[in-house]
């Protein structure tokens, strides 16, 4: 049983509601004050989850510059009034900063028994990263 200390508990709770902020700001229709409010509280949970000094090292390393600097700036195009253009950058840096996340997560997820079926669908399948675990 992994044990949460209770500061990581309450970046858990942070990231959540951050997260659901985001989506509820998604859905209706880039609402900037919910995109706001879900992009700093995700930004919370994760340093309390991980760690200021952890967060830090992660995002400035020098290879995932270009990444970070697309994801802070699609917060600050958010915050400032731009919810669209800012949730299109965000995402081009989420997906540069997790490019190297993605497969791993894939082969984990290709192990699950009802996801792992349809991951294994040819039309799926052909989309995907190639499995090397198997």
């Amino acid at each position: 049983m992994i044990n949460f200390t209770d500061t990581q508990k309450i970046g858990v709770g942070f990231a959540a509601f951050g997260t659901t902020f985001i989506f509820l700001g998604i859905i209706l229709f880039f609402d900037k004050g919910l995109l706001a409010i879900g992009n700093i509280l995700f930004l919370a949970g994760l340093a309390f989850v991980a760690g200021l000094e952890r967060s830090f090292r992660f995002f400035f390393q020098r290879h995932k510059w270009k990444g970070s600097g697309a994801f802070f700036g699609g917060i600050l195009t958010v915050l400032l009034g731009w919810p669209l253009i800012g949730m299109c950058i965000e995402l081009y840096g989420f997906v540069v900063l997790f490019s190297g996340f993605f497969p791993v997560a894939i082969n984990f997820l290709r192990r699950m028994p009802v996801i792992g079926m349809l991951l294994n669908l040819p039309f799926i399948s052909a989309l995907l990263p190639v499995n090397t675990s198997a």
